[in-house]
């Protein structure tokens, strides 16, 4: 089969081929300098041929022409393929299969390879040099699978080892030219495995993926469908639900299936779409109603013939059913129902295929209202996987019980990356952090969910960081342990970019997504980060920040990776930043109006430049990046949402203007405070100043008419530190109010100064903090009624058979601490793994103390999961995350955290100590907040206190 191309990837290769060569240090096994014994793969002259058997699977023949292709794009030279059964080279490089390809089954016989690690091995390839192979021929690189797709990764492997990207062509990753290529002598093999099906859905795609493929395609043929077959398999995976909504994959192209199974990608169709059928295939050829209560024969026929179509194509097969359109079958728990329904259709795959049910893989979807099903009682034979699902925001609602019988077809999970439904779709951009990820599937793979392991990637782009991990992971949780995420990006944009841009694009991915998972775009408001406090300018200067490191990286960058960076780094920094500068603009321009501030007027400009802002984003995006190559991907709108639907265009927050007098009039707003004042109606307080936290208050001085008017500030205290004590003001300006705690007196308890303007004369006040001996204090010390602790922060931690560990990065703020070590099942005592954490407070009473955890579910249906806690060597009371907190599960997602406030008693200010246990795996704590008062709302959780020795 021929195989077929987008035009302008020709042009790609014409363009990068001209670049001069550059020698990229490469892992594992592939050098550019030559090593002793070693082989060599190009030097500058010639190339080893490579080798197949005509006889072996056509895949490993398709697979076979883009590593030769791989080898052009490095060194410029494109290496001979042949497949007329004998070597007759000096230098060759040997590809096959074992048991299906002569040439391997010649080395085998002779000794010259040693099957034993390959033989009866799932997806497993070897790679070796091997000295006099055969007659005539003194070296050979060998590349042996123990079955088809392990020799298609075999020859991956060695393509992404010399510098050739998975995504080379889905996101313009230009290959790392080179020279000389050698292999280092030696066995290099990747293991088997340990999920068995690993793979993607193309869901939601319109209109973004829809757009760009009937630009490029005409339709989601096989034309397009080769493109993600490569990509599964470059990444190691082999599993693929077809895009569906409108789609029909077998039925738009009847090349597509074939194409896939040559390949060796395995099909199957989503958790709604049963026996191979797609979705819209009952809208194109169904009769009478999608319901089997009143039409059976109709259902029967279309799912028979599915079957029939399917043929020997490797596939998994969906049973079950849903509801038209992905809805429930019926408002009740159909189980009878639904029984009734699977063994129909295992009556019609034995009959269909001929062979026992069981022979054929199939996967029955616990999703939404189907885990009901099972959780009342229903199951279905014991060969069926039983494929279980998160709650469509990356929280997996169940994984098997470990104290069940282990089933013969396992257990899977299908997570999502993207979503359409409550409480708001998110589609637009990549809001993942595999930090997450990695703790969600690390409880799948510790708990036995290892037979498939499937994503929902929407679009694929903007998704190809998160689907790397994915696919990455699944094939061993066992070789990336929470600690290696850091390295695990850092390798993977050195693998994309030069190598010194390595540190600062894995920085900048994993930054992003952190940002972009505190709160989806989609779920953005004005109203989500507080202006008053100070916090919704720290998330603008945390964006500014990211976008500056961004740019530099990107102009700093040779010319042919800019393409590359724009989609996987730039774009996502920019839009992300963009969005969030717009609505806070938006939330700036409410508040300022309200208070009548002349600026109001400008953030109501600001939210229209942000917005115009995006567009000019996507058209870039659409019209300029590579070529145009990638014209309606940022498509899918994600402003102006008003309930979970996208809104049909992206529609700016509404703003106010304001008629501005002519006449100065001076208002003043402080920190905390959505209050203003423009006369000494009432006493203007600051927050209080301690020398831990040594705080730098805020007030705003602005302005209510549009003449100017100048501004002065005295205080008596020349130990307090004023950052402008006077000038002419038009519009706004910010006043950082500091101690110097060098200079203050012992006795002092209180700070004031006056601010003089318009004719307007106004006292603040600020209350002064400090204990009698500061030496004594020790711990995270209260500021403003709040100590913020992260769950990092601990003074001490015991550690035995199990143990709390640190996730770096997973979390709103900073990292969390996890339980996942814990076994199920395990009883509280005060033996359990512990967090020890010093605080100190300035009040003492009744308060409460906020745990901030990741918003896991009742993975195992106990009743929720646990922790306990004390503070200063009370009782320990034991802390349920599902019964104990006032969160929904909608706030629970929206935040991307659950909140559980409990009562604490402080009988003496001072020095606290609190105690956390773990007791149930799943728990990630991400903070914890003790409150002695009043404290202002925060979106992230009050900024971690300062820390005292």
């Amino acid at each position: 089969m021929q195989k077929r191309r987008l035009n302008d990837y020709k042009i790609l290769i014409l363009i990068v081929s001209c670049f001069p060569f550059i020698s990229f240090a490469q892992d594992d096994y592939v050098s550019h300098e030559m090593v002793e014994n070693g082989f060599t793969l190009a030097n500058g002259a010639t190339l080893p041929s490579l080798y197949i058997d005509a006889a072996d699977f056509e895949g490993v023949k398709y697979v076979v022409e883009d590593l030769s292709q791989d080898i052009e794009r490095v060194t410029g030279k494109l290496p001979k393929i042949d497949s007329s059964g004998s070597v007759q080279a000096n230098s060759a490089i040997i590809i096959g299969t074992l048991g299906k390809s002569a040439l391997i089954n010649k080395l085998v016989n002779s000794g010259k390879i040693d099957p034993k690690k390959l033989e009866g091995k799932w997806e497993t390839f070897q790679i070796e040099t091997v000295n006099e192979p055969m007659p005539g021929v003194s070296k050979a690189l060998v590349i042996v699978g123990s079955d088809k797709r392990g020799t298609i990764f075999g020859m991956y492997d060695l393509s992404s080892n010399i510098g050739v990207s998975p995504w080379y062509w889905w996101a313009d990753v230009p290959a790392k030219k080179a020279k000389s290529l050698y292999i280092k002598p030696g066995v290099y093999t990747d293991g088997s495995p340990k999920i068995k099906y690993r793979g993607i859905f193309i869901n939601d795609e319109a209109p973004a993926l829809s757009g760009w493929v009937g630009e490029n395609f005409g339709d989601f043929n096989s034309e397009f469908y080769e493109h993600v077959f490569e990509l599964i398999l470059r990444n190691k995976g082999n599993f693929l639900w077809p895009a569906m909504w409108g789609r029909a994959f077998y039925d738009d192209d009847p090349k597509n299936p074939e194409l896939a199974d040559a390949y060796g990608v395995v099909i199957g169709t989503s958790h709604h779409e049963p026996l191979s059928r797609a979705h819209d295939e009952w809208r194109r050829y169904g009769e009478g109603e999608w319901d089997y209560t009143k039409n059976p024969e109709n259902l029967q026929k279309f799912w028979r013939d599915g079957m029939k179509r399917m043929g020997d194509n490797e596939s998994l097969v969906t049973i079950g059913m849903r509801g038209d359109g992905d809805e429930p079958m019926s408002e009740g728990t159909a189980i009878s129902l639904l029984e009734n329904i699977v063994s129909d259709q295992r009556e019609i795959i034995a009959d269909v295929t001929g062979k026992p049910t069981e022979e054929t893989p199939q996967v029955w979807a616990l999703y939404k209202e189907v885990q009901d099903y099972y959780d009342q009682g229903m199951r279905v034979p014991d060969d069926v996987t039983l494929l279980l699902a998160d709650d469509n925001w990356g929280n997996i609602r169940k994984l098997p019980n470990p104290d069940e019988e282990p089933r013969k077809g396992g257990y899977g999970i299908y997570y999502h990356y993207d979503y359409v439904g409550g409480p708001r779709n998110y589609k637009w951009i990549n809001t993942n952090q595999i930090s997450r990820v990695w703790e969600q599937m690390d409880l799948a793979y510790k708990f036995g969910a290892t037979r498939l392991w499937i994503v929902n990637v929407g679009d694929i782009k903007p998704m190809e960081f998160p689907i790397s991990f994915f696919l990455d992971y699944a094939w061993n949780p066992e070789a990336i342990a929470a600690n290696d995420l850091k390295s695990y990006t850092v390798n993977w944009a050195k693998d994309k970019f030069p190598e010194e841009f390595a540190e600062e694009t894995a920085d900048l991915l994993l930054t992003y997504s952190k940002y972009n998972s505190r709160r989806k775009p989609e779920l953005l408001s004005p109203e989500t980060y507080n202006i008053t406090t100070g916090e919704a300018d720290h998330i603008l200067e945390e964006f500014t920040t990211l976008e500056k490191k961004a740019d530099e990286v990107y102009e700093q960058l040779p010319e042919e990776y800019k393409d590359a960076f724009y989609q996987l780094v730039l774009f996502p920094v920019k839009a992300s930043a963009n969005i969030n500068r717009l609505y806070i603009s938006a939330a700036k321009n409410k508040l300022y109006a309200a208070q009548g501030r002349v600026s109001a007027n400008h953030y109501a400009q600001k939210v229209e430049d942000y917005f115009q802002k995006d567009k000019e984003l996507t058209n870039y995006y659409h019209k300029e990046l590579a070529n145009g190559k990638w014209n309606h991907m940022m498509a899918q709108t994600h402003i102006g949402y008003t309930y979970w639907q996208e809104p049909k265009e992206n529609k700016a927050p509404e703003t106010n203007n304001l008629k501005i007098p002519e006449r100065a009039k001076m208002g003043i707003a402080i920190q905390n405070s959505n209050k203003s004042w423009t006369e000494a109606s009432e006493e203007i307080i600051l927050p209080a100043f301690d020398p831990f936290n040594d705080q730098e208050r805020f007030i705003d001085i602005f302005n209510k008419g549009s003449q100017p008017f100048t501004f002065e500030i005295t205080t008596k205290h020349d130990w307090l530190d004023i950052s402008s004590e006077k000038g002419m003001l038009k519009n706004e300006k910010r006043i950082m109010i500091s101690v110097n705690w060098e200079k203050i007196p012992e006795d002092v308890t209180e700070a004031s100064f006056t601010v003089k303007g318009a004719d307007e004369e106004l006292s603040i006040t600020a209350p002064i903090l400090r204990p009698k001996d500061t030496s004594t204090v020790n711990g995270y010390v209260e500021d403003h009624n709040v100590v913020s602790i992260p769950a990092t922060g601990y003074s001490k931690k015991s550690d035995g058979e199990f143990a709390w560990f640190e996730v770096p990065n997973l979390g709103k703020t900073g990292s969390a601490m996890l339980s996942n070590n814990m076994p199920a099942g395990k009883a509280f005592d005060d033996a359990n793994p512990s967090m020890e954490y010093k605080i100190y407070t300035f009040n003492s009473g009744n308060g409460t103390i906020e745990f901030k955890v990741s918003p896991t579910l009742d993975f195992l249906d106990q009743g929720g999961l646990r922790f306990a806690y004390s503070v200063n060597n009370s009782s320990p009371k034991i802390v349920n995350i599902q019964k104990d907190t006032k969160d929904n599960w909608n706030t629970s997602v929206a935040n991307n955290v659950t909140s559980i406030e409990m009562p604490v008693s402080l009988e003496n200010s001072g020095n606290q100590t609190l105690k956390v246990w773990a007791i149930d795996p799943g728990i990630a704590l991400q903070k914890i907040i003790v409150k002695t008062g009043e404290v202002p709302y925060s979106y992230l959780g009050a900024e971690d206190s300062s820390r005292a020795k």
